[in-house]
């Protein structure tokens, strides 16, 4: 009797104890699968962040990263390429946003090409102008001679090939420095003429 009285007693704290077992179980459970919802919920959120900020605060219809856009004259003949480390793509406008914008000009002279470079630049697609903004640099080369010109702002009309800005120009070569305000000039007869205001300082070659 003793015997069956103690199994009896091991019986009923098995039975006992189950229900403990199960709560833990449950609880393990529980835990797992909130853990794998939270996962899979920040798995999302991380996506749809790291999307949101690669697509940029202005929402564009596309964008293209290290991007590169060359324009052809009717002879096939390169008239102008510029790079961009970002393009932002905005269709209903016909535009394209560009970060950093680096261009190379060509005349139909075969001459070397004219650099511009810029912080920001548009391009309007439709009348095939780009407008440079932000320490906008202008590099020529005539022969030997190089000249740098300067200015804050810069239109390139690509249709007519002339660039022109109404804000302050410097322009620097090996001759000395001409300053200026307004400046229009045109790539393939690759004549630059100042608007207004011109001073220069010249050094005499003796």
């Amino acid at each position: 009797m003793a015997q069956n009285g103690k199994n009896g007693l091991v019986s009923t704290l098995t039975m006992a104890n189950r229900p403990k077992l199960r709560m833990l179980a449950l609880a393990a459970t529980l835990t797992a699968t909130v853990f794998l919802l939270w996962q899979s919920d920040e798995a999302p959120l991380n996506r749809d962040r790291e999307a949101q900020q690669l697509r940029g605060e202005a929402e564009p219809d596309g964008f293209v990263v290290n991007g590169s856009y060359t324009s052809y004259d009717e002879t096939g003949h390169r008239k102008i390429v510029f790079t961009s480390p970002r393009i932002e793509q905005f269709e209903d406008e016909n535009l394209a946003i560009m970060e950093s914008p680096n261009a190379e000009l060509f005349s139909a002279t075969g001459d070397e090409p004219w650099l511009l470079e810029a912080e920001n630049g548009r391009l309007l697609r439709n009348e095939d102008i780009l407008n440079l903004s932000g320490n906008v640099r202008v590099l020529r080369t005539i022969g030997d001679r190089e000249a740098t010109l300067v200015t804050e702002t810069l239109t390139l009309d690509n249709n007519q090939g002339i660039v022109y800005t109404d804000d302050p120009v410097k322009i620097t070569d090996s001759l000395g420095i001409t300053r200026a305000t307004g400046m229009k000039a045109w790539i393939d007869k690759r004549i630059l003429e100042l608007n207004s205001q011109v001073e220069g300082r010249y050094e005499t070659v003796r």
